[in-house]
């Protein structure tokens, strides 16, 4: 079940752009995103232990906040029910297009590593987002 928006989470102005901003527009969010689509993480100590090296506080809000926005989604952890599973919700996938595109319009303007992944993406986008949206599928059948 997808989790509706706050209400309390208003919005500056109804421009599109601006609500994507107040969705996303904190460096945390979208590597968390990443780290979900790419790398498969789902629990907090997973994200905490990315390389960009987030703080328990910071990532707690991030991750309040993507779930009031209805792009992440909990369930209790089968293994220890007092700790959270997150997953990425039908709206968050939709940002695996949107993630592409940053990608690769940073590696085209800046110096940038994991050229793999680049190479990947411009080689085929559509495969790609297929592939990335065939795990995310996958991990919901869990």
């Amino acid at each position: 079940m997808c989790p509706r928006p706050d209400p309390i989470m208003k919005r500056r102005s109804g421009c599109p752009l601006n609500a994507s901003v107040e969705m996303l527009g904190d460096r945390w969010s979208l590597l968390i995103i990443r780290d979900m689509m790419l790398r498969g993480s789902k629990s907090f100590n997973e994200f905490l232990h990315c390389y960009e090296g987030i703080a328990t506080n910071i990532l707690a809000d991030r991750l309040k906040k993507l779930v009031g926005h209805g792009i992440l989604e909990t369930e209790p952890d089968p293994g220890d029910g007092r700790k959270l599973i997150y997953r990425l919700t039908e709206k968050g996938i939709d940002l695996a297009p949107v993630m592409t595109e940053m990608v690769l319009w940073a590696a085209a303007h800046e110096e940038t590593e994991n050229q793999a992944l680049v190479m990947e993406m411009k080689k085929d986008r559509t495969k790609f987002l297929q592939r990335i949206r065939a795990r995310w599928l996958h991990s919901r059948k869990k």
